[in-house]
C-alpha cells in the first residue's frame, strides 16, 4: 500500500469509515431494464479528520504538531517519518520540487496531504489546506 493510502486508511479507520469507494453495477440481461431498486451509492458522512488527529495527539505519549508538521503527522500514524519515506510520499503525492530541500517538501507534503483527505471524503479545516 502506498504511504498516502496508509496514512488515508489510518484516519479514516479510526473513524469506522470506509474509503469511498465506486458501487459496483449489476448489469442486467439483454433486453430487460435495470432493476428500480438500483440507486448509486451515495458516500458516507465526511470524516472529521481534525477531530481525529486531536484525538489521537492527546493520547500521544510525545507532543505532536500534526497541524503544521508532516513528520509529527506521520508519527501520530504510527508511520515512518524518515526522509525517505518523506520522498516517497512526494512522489506519490506528485511533487514537482526539489527533493532535496527537505524544509520546502515538508511544508508542500503536509498541505497536499490534507489536500487529498479532503478530495477523499474528508472533512479538514479550510486553514490547513
Amino acid at each position: 500500500m502506498s504511504i498516502f493510502g496508509t496514512i488515508l486508511s489510518t484516519i479514516f479507520g479510526h473513524a469506522g469509515a470506509t474509503t469511498p469507494t465506486a458501487a459496483p453495477t449489476a448489469t442486467p440481461p439483454a433486453g430487460q431494464a435495470p432493476a428500480a431498486t438500483a440507486t448509486p451509492a451515495t458516500p458516507s458522512a465526511p470524516v472529521d479528520v481534525a477531530a481525529i488527529l486531536t484525538e489521537l495527539a492527546a493520547k500521544a505519549p510525545q507532543p505532536l504538531n500534526w497541524q503544521q508538521s508532516i513528520v509529527d503527522l506521520m508519527k501520530l500514524l504510527g508511520l515512518d517519518s524518515s526522509l525517505a519515506a518523506r520522498k516517497q510520499l512526494a512522489g506519490e503525492l506528485h511533487y514537482t520540487g526539489d527533493t532535496n530541500d527537505s524544509a520546502s517538501m515538508n511544508v508542500w507534503l503536509h498541505k497536499a496531504v490534507m489536500q487529498k483527505l479532503a478530495e477523499n471524503g474528508g472533512k479538514v479545516p479550510d486553514d490547513l489546506k
